[in-house]
């Protein structure tokens, strides 16, 4: 009797046989690295895992583990793939060896118990690892080799790699599908035959055992897969998705060997060869749906350069992408990519950064302005000094932010779930019934029908439901500018009704100019003169500004940064001014020593705050008509105001309003006085204001709009509103550009257009209905052919060309999805 590995299923050497005790039993098995993987998950804890569900692939020998593993404990080694500056890291693993759900439920288990692991997760697509540890308690040799201990081989994500993997799998499916398909055509001769009578003929058993000859290696090569999944399957007490396809060709191949033998009734080696066939050919191009549904990560992967010419001593020389260094200088000629982000150094372009931020528009950059990697220089020459590379450029960060969206799970799917573990045990229960109903009457058909029904029920789509219209929404967010942290925000999102904008640097433009001067000597009884720009400042004003503009380089405001262009307008000189002490309060001010002379800038409470007087009845408590006023004192005395404002975006106004045209309540949140959030609110249509909150309360605000059963999106510029983004059911960064703000927000938007925000918010409405239809698909699908199958009503044949439409629907029902910006153009 032929002995089965243990662990692996494939056959064991009498010559050379393996035996090693589990679970106190001895087992026999094809090699030791199988016997040591099954030891390792044994003593591990892990033996669940020969109990989980296998879906699709099937279990083989443990891959050959990876050579020096401790190489990749080296900073050196792993900045290629991962940030080094911190003991908690992050590595994106690519795994051989790794076939079905059962694999994704050991990796993750078995590494989660490892001491330093704070999250492993599988991306079973993919067959991709993200692994977060503590470097300082655990090296990453260390999980590499407790991969290797369980069964599979896993090295840094290389995505050329990964792809060539892809294409292997492909490849060998392929190969079968192409012998069943040479099998079925010859076959069909056979059949033809039998059909025109050759079966009552004295040419019957000649033809009978023809179609044995063809059929039998076909059933062994191409169903192959199939028969090993159910078998390993069994053998742990699981019932695969393979069990019913397997159970179906045996029962046909078997009852025709038995006509074939010399029994009664007509042989089946056509349906046997032709449903392997159909199959085989639906999971071939499910295969291909499911690539060309994630397209668009693969087409991000594509951006990434794979060289770069390097000035070496003025002279150009090309080098790998991965030989180059920060601090390098890139030449980058026109037309060509850019290969790094940097900063411009000499020269100027016009950058295509369609693939960054969705924007069609090329954007001019000179010297002294940052590049992207994998943006599109346009007719000018560019030297570029290098910044990042590879994973810690934008487009890095954008495939990372990507690819986790596509491995996580929406809440929908549990709903799927709970379905498919009792699928496969109904569809057998359901086959068993069919042909005890049509046994009195006819074999023949019973065992069709029987067969029928094996064959045409497919819980692959429920599987497919969730996974595939998240894959192809993150994927289609990120070539339109929006960055999808997790697929579970897809489905919150879609159940906001409580839109909370921050003001500066989302609804406005974030640069605010300088539209009003006051001064006045730095007396108490000195007069206030009104400027509208440097150009009629005296020597003294002009000595208050640059006092006033050389603290403010030290802030990170907005209107700080329009005090300092103000400043450099008037020419009055910043970079002798020596400042110390500085102190920020945010929401209230800034104070500090210029000079030797005490400065402080910002509200009038603030002035008020550190003893200043501003009570004087010049004082203008009521909040400027033109904008925002910030005021500076000087050596205790007020004698300097400057009314800023900031421009609303052009599209504010027009977002807002289609976005109460879709029921959601738009709400403006700021630390600007009431009177002019109001005035800003008015240019938007009816919100409502929440005004005068720091920005260490927005968050607070956010707490109590939730406390009132609302569920609330907060979108900001993902700095100083971090917590507040943190604290909403969903945050989102909107114009971040290279400086993706991943720690705070659920979802970024590339770009500074308002417009994707409404488009973030269709993409996770229509997500959601996607998932409900591809759910509903699945389930009408087998409610309408799973009784027609047992009626007798279909053929082996037509069941197994059923079979994959389940799960190709699926498929393309969310590919549609990427259809729905095509009306941006």
């Amino acid at each position: 009797m032929l002995t089965r590995c243990f662990h692996c299923g494939l056959p064991v050497d009498p010559a050379e046989p393996v035996q090693g005790s589990v679970a106190g039993a001895e087992r026999a098995f094809c090699c030791t690295g199988c016997k040591s993987v099954c030891e390792a998950i044994h003593a591990a804890g892990l033996e669940g895992f020969y109990r989980r569900t296998p879906e699709g692939e099937v279990l083989g020998p443990p891959p050959e583990p990876p050579k020096q593993l401790a190489l990749y404990d080296l900073d050196e080694v792993q900045a290629a793939y991962l940030d080094t500056s911190t003991d908690r890291r992050e590595v994106n693993l690519h795994v051989e060896g790794i076939h079905c759900a059962a694999c994704v439920w050991l990796i993750e288990t078995g590494l989660a118990r490892m001491p330093g692991v704070e999250e492993a997760r599988v991306n079973l697509t993919g067959r991709r690892l993200r692994v977060k540890w503590d470097n300082a308690r655990l090296r990453l040799s260390s999980l590499l080799e407790r991969l290797s201990q369980i069964g599979y081989t896993a090295v840094p994500f290389d995505p050329e790699a990964a792809e060539g993997a892809l294409q292997r799998g492909n490849r060998a499916l392929l190969y079968r599908m192409a012998f069943a398909g040479f099998a079925a055509m010859n076959l069909m001769w056979i059949s033809i035959a039998l059909y025109a009578g050759a079966d009552r003929g004295e040419f019957r058993g000649l033809f009978h055992w023809i179609g044995f000859a063809i059929a039998t290696p076909t059933l062994l090569y191409a169903g192959w897969p199939f028969l090993r999944g159910a078998w390993l399957g069994l053998r742990q007490g699981a019932l695969t998705m393979d069990l019913p396809i397997a159970i179906g060709a045996s029962i046909t191949y078997l009852y025709s060997l038995y006509v074939t033998l010399g029994g009664a009734g007509q042989v089946y080696w056509d349906t046997v060869v032709n449903f392997l066939f159909v199959i085989l050919v639906g999971r071939f191009l499910e295969a291909m749906s499911k690539r060309q549904a994630v397209a668009s990560t693969q087409r991000l992967l594509d951006l990434q350069p794979k060289v770069a010419t390097v000035l070496r001593d003025g002279e150009p020389v090309v080098l790998p992408i991965r030989a180059v260094k920060p601090g390098d200088l890139v030449l980058v000629r026109p037309g060509e990519t850019i290969p790094a982000d940097g900063i411009v150094s000499e020269g100027r372009s016009e950058i295509d950064e369609a693939m960054l931020s969705g924007e069609s528009e090329p954007v001019a950059r000179g010297v002294g302005e940052p590049v992207a990697a994998g943006t599109l220089n346009g007719a000018g020459v560019l030297k570029i000094q290098v910044t990042g590379l590879l994973r810690e450029t934008a487009l890095g960060r954008i495939i990372q932010l990507v690819e986790e969206a596509q491995s996580s799970k929406a809440p929908i799917q549990s709903l799927a779930d709970r379905i498919v573990p009792g699928f496969v045990a109904l569809t057998l229960a359901l086959a068993l019934l069919t042909f005890g109903f049509w046994m009195g009457r006819d074999l023949e058909t019973a065992l069709m029908a029987a067969t029928s029904v094996l064959i045409i029920t497919c819980p692959c789509a429920f599987g497919l439901a969730t996974p595939m219209a998240i894959a192809v929404a993150s994927g289609l967010g990120a070539r339109h500018g929006i960055l999808i942290k997790q697929g579970a925000v897809l489905e919150t999102l879609s159940d906001i009704k409580h839109i909370v904008f921050d003001k500066t640097g989302t609804l406005t433009e974030g640069r605010p100019e300088v539209v009003e001067i006051q001064s006045r000597a730095a007396a108490p009884e000195a007069s206030w003169q009104t400027h509208s720009g440097p150009a009629t400042l005296d020597a003294g004003q002009r000595e208050r500004l640059r006092l006033a503009a050389a603290l403010e380089q030290v802030s990170e405001h907005p209107f700080a940064r329009a005090v300092v262009r103000l400043a450099k307008a008037a020419r009055v000189g910043l970079s002798t001014a020596q400042v110390q002490a500085v102190r920020v309060a945010p929401g209230a001010g800034i104070a500090g020593t210029v000079d030797g002379h005490q400065v402080l800038i910002g509200t009038r409470e603030w002035l008020i705050a550190n003893g200043i007087d501003g009570r004087a009845p010049d004082a203008e408590a009521e909040p400027h008509p033109l904008g925002t006023r910030l005021h500076c004192a000087i050596d205790g005395i007020e004698c300097l105001r400057v009314v800023a404002t900031d421009r609303l975006r052009p599209d504010a106004a027009e977002v807002v309003r289609q976005l109460q045209a879709d029921g959601i309540k738009v709400t403006l949140l700021t630390g600007d006085r009431a009177a002019v959030a109001r005035r800003i609110a008015a240019q938007l249509g009816a919100i409502e204001v929440i005004a005068e909150v720091h920005p260490e309360e927005k968050d607070r605000v956010i707490a109590e709009l939730q406390q009132r059963g609302e569920r609330v999106a907060m979108i900001g510029d993902g700095i100083n509103d971090a917590p507040a983004l943190v604290r909403a059911d969903v945050g989102i960064a909107v114009g971040s550009g290279t400086d993706v703000s991943i720690a705070s927000a659920d979802i970024v938007l590339m770009s500074t257009e308002l417009m994707r925000v409404r488009d973030a918010a269709a993409l996770s409405r229509r997500t959601l209905r996607t998932i409900r239809q591809n759910i509903g698909l699945s389930i009408a699908y087998n409610l309408i052919m799973v009784p027609l199958a047992m009626a007798a009503l279909i053929t082996p044949l037509v069941a197994a060309i059923s079979m994959p439409l389940s799960s190709l629907a699926v498929i393309g029902n969310s590919a549609r999805l990427r259809g729905l910006f095509k009306q941006r153009g």
